[in-house]
């Protein structure tokens, strides 16, 4: 096992990944930008270094500079957590080329699963339906030649990273015209990779993910599924396992499905499978993520698995020590994002407690929120044994819930949970039009 970690991120993700570390034993190191620098996961970690100004291309994507703090601190490994590195197969190879383990796949299975290609053909091979789509497209003109062949309307979507970011929903050329190139303008941004590929727009859907854990042995298990269609703009705002369209039946097959592809392919890690489940019930693989998802705290609520220390047990060599047979999957679990609409100092700060009720945060009373990075403060998780328990549950804690000081979306997540629709389960892709 890995006796120093250093956590290449920020935010609610570095203070999870810190405290999973703790547990298991392990020191920790923080990185930080300037603005960071009485952020909490600088004040939890065993040690810390600053890595650069804000920006995100001089700190947190900084290679070289990660890197070095890891060498300086005799780190033994280094977690991405999600965005930012976690999906830079040069990255991964860096660290290997350093001594240093990366936490997540092998550079090699990294750099061969970011084409999308690759990866759709390895799907398919592996039983599943994949959505028509293109290699990644370099101009404007073979992104209109491969919209023309696919057929209108497409999705423009960013090669690296995820979160909804570098995502173009385009109807027609002249669409194309106009978001190409912001499309690149973000992911560029976002993930240091302006990189784009085309594929078939499905519509309506509902997106539904398969979280898997595999190790070097070709242990492979599913932890079910992730229904993640309340989205705004391709930002997932709420997350619930198991998915109410989704029946025992098929989800028993849909696992089978994603535990035969991973096995294929050889993955080691945790992993995500993305699907959009059209009207007439079929599944069409999207694409994989191979990373920690954000809403992977909706799994571990539900199936009482810790995916960070199972992620860096992998990484260490370790094998898996339960079987498929014993992931329980009973109850529901829910997950709310809370975002910030503001920067700012939060002057209050009181969270829900109780039974089965979690909130992921980096924030205190008197933290600051950065207009420089993602807009995630926390992330509210409930469970229950019945989705009626559950959604009465998740309303309650909204309503304990209170940061002052930044306006927050909070009172808008309760109004989506209170939608009849919602309550009900009766949701796609569609839920947020026009609101």
């Amino acid at each position: 096992m890995f006796s120093k970690i250093l956590i290449a991120n920020r935010g609610e993700i570095a203070v999870r990944i810190i405290r999973a570390c703790k547990e298991m034993g392990i020191a920790t190191v923080a990185v930080y930008s300037k603005p960071d620098a009485d952020a909490l996961h600088v004040a939890l970690a065993d040690e810390s270094i600053c890595i650069g100004p804000s920006s995100a291309t001089e700190s947190y994507l900084n290679e070289e500079r990660i890197i070095s703090a890891a060498l300086v601190t005799d780190s033994k490994a280094i977690h991405p957590g999600y965005g930012f590195l976690s999906e830079n197969a040069h990255f991964a190879a860096l660290c290997r080329k350093n001594g240093i383990a990366f936490i997540g796949p092998f550079a090699e299975d990294m750099e061969r699963l970011s084409d999308k290609a690759v990866i759709k053909t390895l799907m398919q091979e592996a039983g599943l339906n994949v959505i028509p789509g293109s290699k990644v497209v370099f101009t404007l003109e073979a992104a209109l030649d491969v919209a023309k062949e696919i057929g209108y309307p497409v999705m423009l979507k960013a090669r690296a990273g995820g979160g909804g970011r570098g995502i173009r929903m385009i109807a027609a050329p002249e669409d194309m015209q106009n978001r190409f190139p912001l499309a690149i303008k973000e992911a560029e941004s976002a993930f240091g990779d302006g990189a784009l590929y085309i594929e078939k727009y499905i519509y309506p859907a509902r997106h539904i993910e398969v979280q898997i854990l595999a190790d070097e042995m070709g242990n492979v298990v599913s932890l079910g599924e992730r229904d993640c269609s309340i989205q705004r703009r391709h930002q997932k705002l709420i997350e619930e396992s198991p998915s109410p369209a989704v029946n025992e039946n098929t989800r028993k097959e849909l696992m089978q499905a994603a535990t035969a592809a991973i096995k294929k392919i050889g993955y080691v890690g945790v992993g995500t499978l993305e699907f959009l489940l059209d009207e007439a019930g079929c599944f069409w693989f999207m694409e994989m993520n191979v990373r920690l998802q954000v809403e992977h705290t909706v799994t571990e609520m539900l199936t009482n698995i810790d995916l960070v220390k199972w992620q860096i047990r992998t990484a260490a060599g370790i094998p898996i020590r339960f079987t498929q047979e014993e992931v329980a999957i009973n109850g529901v679990a829910v997950e709310c994002r809370i975002n910030a609409r503001s920067p700012g100092q939060v002057t209050m700060l009181h969270i829900p407690g109780g039974p089965f009720v979690r909130f992921d945060t980096y924030m205190v009373q008197g933290a600051n929120v950065s207009p420089f990075y993602d807009s995630l403060i926390g992330k509210l998780i409930v469970y229950a044994g019945t989705r009626e328990e559950a959604m009465r549950k998740l309303k309650a804690a909204l309503c304990e819930l209170v940061i002052d000081g930044v306006e927050t979306n909070i009172k808008e997540q309760f109004t989506l949970v209170s939608d009849k629709r919602f309550i009900a389960g009766q949701y796609d892709l569609r839920f947020m039009e026009g609101r």
